[in-house]
């Protein structure tokens, strides 16, 4: 019986994703023709992103672990640990000052109409190209100097091992922070494996624990914040269990 509950709750989110992709998709696309006007694009992205985790049930416990506040006039490059589709709507939830890009996988393309805004609003990557892989600097570049700030999960992809408290990370967010001078914000997003994995008989709604861990200077190196900050998640993911 449970199974079939959590079916059907996958389902609400098919009906309820269909909804708001078409209706909110058209300010989008046109709001985002034009980048000086993706700043009001990006106020229907983030009712998108409302609708979506809390029409799933979920809301969120914000607890900041560090004095450091978040300027309204500084672009960001925003990471955290990557375990459900839900932690996607996480970022724009919480960040209403900072127009948000995210690098994503080309693979999303090809979902039928939010395929069409994604290409638009998003970086995407093809992570079986290394030209692509690399290609990935010179656009988040062009959308920091447009007055965006990127979103990247530095793990790369959801491990298949469930076991994997938090994977190693890739250098991309480490690389882009320190090449371009932009503090890095450290998130940790908790409870949403068990909430929502990507096993769709499992699941139910609830509230995530959300923790700002730090906003580190780039005035390192990236291999250095890379460390740091794989540090910092693991420690409030074992903390945690």
């Amino acid at each position: 019986m449970k199974k079939i509950l959590n079916y059907v709750w996958r389902g609400w989110m098919i009906v309820l994703g269909a909804v708001l992709t078409i209706s909110l998709g058209i300010p989008v696309l046109l709001l985002s023709i034009r980048k000086e006007h993706y700043k009001y694009a990006y106020k229907f992205i983030r009712i998108w992103c409302y609708g979506m985790f809390y029409g799933m049930g979920f809301r969120y416990d914000l607890k900041k672990l560090t004095d450091k506040k978040i300027d309204r006039n500084t672009q960001y490059v925003f990471i955290s640990n990557h375990t459900s589709i839900m932690d996607v709507m996480l970022p724009c939830i919480l960040m209403p000052h900072h127009p948000l890009c995210y690098v994503g996988k080309k693979e999303l393309v090809k979902i039928p109409i939010f395929g069409i805004i994604y290409k638009r609003i998003c970086v995407m990557v093809d992570r079986s190209s290394a030209k692509s892989r690399a290609d990935v600097y010179r656009r988040c570049a062009e959308r920091m100097e447009e007055g965006d700030s990127i979103v990247i999960f530095p793990e790369g992809g959801v491990p298949d091992d469930t076991s994997v408290i938090l994977d190693s990370f890739k250098d991309g967010a480490f690389t882009l922070a320190s090449k371009h001078q932009s503090p890095l914000l450290v998130f940790t997003f908790v409870g949403l494996k068990e909430m929502f994995p990507f096993d769709a008989s499992k699941g139910y709604p609830g509230k995530v624990k959300v923790y700002l861990a730090d906003i580190m200077s780039p005035h390192h190196s990236a291999n250095e914040l890379k460390t740091a900050a794989h540090a910092q998640i693991k420690k409030i993911l074992e903390n945690s269990y």
